[in-house]
């Protein structure tokens, strides 16, 4: 542990938080487990204290038994806070995942406690932010207080994320193994399907961005005869490991950090815990950097893949909510489908299942009442389900629905004719 650094208890570190605080709490799989756990065992003591974060995994902010104590204000809406958000304990703040820091560094919302969770100490007495460099950085930098979980367990990971040990208000050594998530467990025929149609559109030189969950990693596992593309995505992923060893990822063709995998955060298995540490090919920046879409443009090909929960036959998606009900958040997919708009060559996609898990169309005619809007019609390019790749840039409305349609589930191809006719006659 170093006797140069001075651990104390949870209970104690905790002491820093007070009522009517707002409090930072690191995200995916850097979620200060014990250290929120602890807080929420102080319930009783604390009134109306503001918890912001991003996606979160291993803890639940959902008990009603909450209310009163904490205020769940979420950046990205998870399965952590997901129920407390949609009720009158918590609400969610639409905001793209480029701009957070914004939210910190102008005092909007401004930090009072960040609780973060890092890396040991190396011999200069930096910490690390490990797999989650993303919005940490700027709330470390901007909050009063900073109470850190120091994790043997945390990857030390190349970047933006070094933090003097000295920074740090109080330090809880805890060490216990991260939250793992295993995408591939996840696949089936559709989402291979939908990988390697992907992967078809994915040019040699191209730089990618992948999104959250099963069909990127699908995609990853398609590239393997690619030639030289790059990384530069916001979510670094275990499908990005063999491509990177076999030499298909070796980021020579990018314009920005060319020859190195550009990430802000990493979520997967042990194994990209283990890969990412003091490995020199990745670097973690800060979001403000890796999502901004001037930036990403800049490189050649940006080819960007992102899911959704439903998208109309104009080309409107939603990505965020199930009518109503807040489902996760803007994230970075505007900033992504944006920037691979206007990069040279770059393809925008939108990758889908046809059908919900309850054989529900994704593609309909309107989107439910109160669905937000992520990726607009102006905005829209490349949509891909099972059933084929469509292109919408450039279409009409009519032409749109007719495109869809035929990607569209069997099942419901003739219903959605019926009200695409009824629209457009």
């Amino acid at each position: 542990m170093g006797t140069q650094h001075n651990y104390i208890s949870a209970e104690e570190a905790l002491l820093f938080v007070k009522s009517n605080q707002r409090v930072f709490l690191h995200g995916s799989a850097a979620t200060p487990i014990h250290l929120i756990n602890k807080l929420i065992e102080q319930k009783s003591r604390l009134k109306n204290v503001e918890l912001i974060s991003i996606t979160q995994q291993g803890v639940d902010l959902n008990s009603p038994d909450l209310a009163g104590h904490f205020f769940i204000n979420s950046l990205f809406v998870s399965k952590s806070n997901r129920e407390a958000v949609n009720t009158t304990t918590g609400d969610y703040v639409p905001v793209f995942l480029s701009e957070i820091p914004l939210l910190f560094t102008r005092n909007i919302l401004p930090l009072d406690v960040a609780i973060v969770h890092v890396s040991p100490p190396d011999k200069h007495g930096y910490c690390s932010l490990g797999t989650s460099v993303d919005i940490a950085r700027a709330a470390v930098e901007t909050a009063k207080i900073v109470i850190a979980q120091v994790n043997p367990n945390m990857p030390r990971v190349h970047g933006d994320g070094f933090v003097p040990f000295s920074k740090f208000n109080a330090a809880v050594w805890v060490d216990e193994p991260l939250p793992e998530v295993n995408y591939s467990d996840c696949s089936n025929d559709v989402t291979e399907k939908i990988g390697k149609l992907v992967s078809e559109l994915v040019e040699d030189g191209a730089t990618l961005q992948l999104g959250i969950g099963t069909i990127p990693d699908s995609v990853l596992r398609n590239l393997s005869n690619h030639k030289n593309l790059g990384l530069h995505t916001e979510m670094f992923s275990d499908g990005a490991i063999p491509l990177i060893k076999n030499g298909v990822i070796n980021n020579s063709k990018k314009k920005k950090v060319n020859g190195y995998c550009v990430t802000s955060f990493l979520l997967g298995t042990r194994q990209l815990y283990d890969f990412a540490d003091d490995n020199p090919i990745i670097k973690s920046l800060e979001i403000d950097y890796v999502n901004d879409p001037r930036i990403l443009s800049q490189n050649p090909k940006v080819t960007a893949i992102n899911s959704a929960i439903e998208i109309d036959i104009t080309g409107q998606v939603c990505s965020d909510s199930i009518g109503t009900y807040q489902y996760s958040g803007i994230g970075g997919q505007m900033d992504f489908i944006r920037g691979a708009a206007l990069s040279e060559g770059g393809k925008p996609i939108i990758a889908i299942p046809s059908v919900t898990s309850k054989g529900v169309s994704r593609i309909v005619s309107f989107l439910k009442q109160g669905a937000g809007v992520v990726t607009t019609r102006g905005h829209i390019h490349w949509v891909v389900t099972e059933y084929g790749a469509v292109n919408l840039f450039g279409m009409n409305m009519e032409q749109r629905a007719k495109a869809l349609i035929k990607i569209a589930h069997p099942d419901h191809r003739e219903s959605l004719e019926k009200e695409a006719f009824e629209r457009f006659k």
